[in-house]
């Protein structure tokens, strides 16, 4: 019976299969830049994410919409550990990662989760949701601009310009369009751009013609390296304290408290998990990403089931070397201007948070808290001690968590 019930939820019609290739086509890019960056194999990262999403989701009872996939916070460690100790070495150690987050993930459920919801109230909720939107906007006009790929560079005007039309195509279709095309459009968006992009030969098309029809992807078994292991267990902290982040995010644009059911203890267990998986096999670490939030936050879209087809879809687009290679060839402009809309919406996001919670921002503690996340988290503050790191959304996390504890509840500096 239970089988029945888990088959029918994933009984999805049409549109939401075709909302599934979108939200992988939307992850594509960033999905496939990590290995490509650390000498992973794309196809190994591509079948890694549709596993460590399908884990994921097993682990928090297919209750959150998210989709996992590599995660540029190992990209530097990854490296570096590389060099020293070789790949399977470093695999090892992103095996003992992915431990790590599992062990933290069962202590909150030992001592409790109300903890938790004591640390995290919406004072310091909405803010960092606002930074993972302004720290990744960016990214998005990097791309836009042709500016995110130095071994690539595109001229500004051109990329701004197949930006332009590739954002404008998915907003109007989205706001104006009927029927089976009102479902798709960011793949309007992407088609749109791409046709604008060729004219400017800023495409390769010899990677397609390349690629056999069919691949395997490349698996690496780990090796474990006792030196590796202590190097790279460090540079869990700031992706784990980011995780915090990513799921009040998506809690936030669901309006679920994810925290409470099914618990922040299964998402740590399941994005444990996940990483320990992907690095048995050659894959990088993965993270929720934060692009797909947004998707979710424009098309009201939460079934968790949809992530689980588009995790389905990235795993058979692994031996599809054709079809991943075309997909490569898109050009950053056409994704970057879609992304513009997407990591401004998690800004919105965040303001909403303070919104709904009727905080008195200009009380001096309220006020202290948000000035000093945003600026800590989009100000390029970083905080290191050898091979650990905070920066980013972790270490605005890590501030936010600590002002709302340690700061007296006064209005004004000067009241009593």
């Amino acid at each position: 019976m239970a089988m029945k019930n888990w088959i029918a939820d994933y009984k999805l019609g049409y549109q939401d299969h075709l909302f599934s290739i979108q939200i992988l086509l939307v992850a594509f890019g960033a999905l496939i830049t990590v290995p490509i960056l650390t000498g992973l194999d794309p196809s190994v990262a591509l079948f890694t994410a549709g596993v460590a999403t399908l884990i994921f989701h097993f682990f928090t009872k297919r209750q959150i919409p998210v989709f996992l996939a590599s995660s540029f916070a190992y990209t530097a460690p990854i490296m570096v550990a590389t060099k020293t100790w070789g790949l399977p070495a470093a695999l090892g150690g992103l095996v003992a990662v992915g431990v790590v987050y599992m062990a933290i993930g069962g202590i909150i459920y030992w001592k409790g989760r109300n903890i938790i919801q004591t640390l995290f109230p919406p004072i310091v909720v909405g803010p960092v949701i606002m930074v993972i939107g302004l720290m990744l906007a960016p990214v998005a006009v990097s791309m836009a601009l042709g500016k995110s790929n130095p071994a690539y560079l595109i001229p500004e005007k051109v990329g701004l310009l197949i930006a332009a039309i590739s954002l404008t195509t998915t907003i109007l279709i989205f706001l104006l369009a009927r029927g089976t095309l009102k479902l798709i459009p960011i793949i309007c968006g992407l088609i749109a751009g791409y046709f604008v992009s060729i004219p400017f030969g800023i495409i390769d098309f010899s990677i397609v013609a390349g690629a056999p029809w069919i691949v395997v992807p490349q698996f690496v078994i780990p090796r474990f390296n006792f030196d590796a292991i202590v190097f790279l267990i460090p540079a869990a902290v700031a992706p784990l304290m980011a995780h915090f982040g990513d799921i009040f995010a998506i809690g936030e644009v669901t309006d679920k408290d994810y925290l409470k059911e099914p618990g922040i203890h299964r998402t740590l267990l399941g994005n444990g998990a996940a990483n320990t998986i992907a690095a048995l096999v050659g894959g990088p670490p993965v993270r929720i990403y934060a692009e797909i939030t947004g998707a979710v936050t424009v098309f009201k879209r939460w079934q968790p089931a949809v992530m689980v087809w588009a995790a389905l879809f990235a795993m058979i687009l692994a031996f599809l070397g054709k079809v991943s290679a075309l997909l490569q060839t898109i050009p950053d402009p056409v994704s970057g201007g879609i992304l513009i809309l997407f990591f401004g919406v998690l800004v919105v996001a965040g303001i909403n948070c303070l919104l709904k919670a009727r905080l008195k921002l200009m009380e001096f503690k309220n006020m202290l808290i948000v000035v000093l996340i945003l600026v800590c988290g989009i100000g390029g503050i970083t905080f290191s001690v050898g091979a650990f790191t905070l920066k980013g959304v972790a270490l605005a996390t890590l501030v936010g968590v600590f002002l709302n504890r340690v700061l007296p509840d006064k209005k004004t500096p000067n009241e009593s």
